[in-house]
């Protein structure tokens, strides 16, 4: 059992859950928290501005811009779909961030959604639950 830090949003049993956490408590803005994201990823700020690809300053200082934003929800799409596929958010987003896709040089998914190529990982993931279906 995965046991949760203070105040740090965790996979939760079910990606409704996992989205909830990643909302901010304290705006009413309809958007995802770049903070919430990079804890519950385990990764930095900077990281996720390079993975954005945008200066390291609009993560803390512009959250809510259309670029940040975009890149959040095209991330959180992949994830989506690998969890529908594995069943389990903690699955998909040891995936998505950590397994070498042969079709695709050995990226993972988070560096090929990074490189824009959401639309190729979305049709992979998409064969992959397809072949599990029958």
């Amino acid at each position: 059992m995965v046991t949760a830090k203070k105040d740090r949003p965790t996979p939760a049993a079910s990606f409704e859950q996992f989205m909830m956490s990643l909302r901010d408590p304290d705006s009413d803005d309809p958007i995802v928290s770049a903070r919430r994201y990079v804890d519950a990823l385990h990764i930095d700020l900077q990281t996720l501005a390079r993975q954005a690809r945008v200066h390291r300053n609009t993560i803390s200082r512009m959250p809510g811009s259309e670029t940040v934003q975009r890149f959040l929800r095209e991330a959180l799409l992949i994830i989506r779909a690998a969890t529908d596929v594995s069943g389990d958010v903690s699955k998909a987003l040891f995936w998505y961030r950590n397994e070498p896709l042969p079709l695709f040089d050995y990226k993972t998914a988070e560096q090929l959604v990074s490189e824009g190529r959401t639309e190729d990982v979305l049709r992979y993931v998409a064969s992959l639950e397809a072949g599990a279906a029958g």
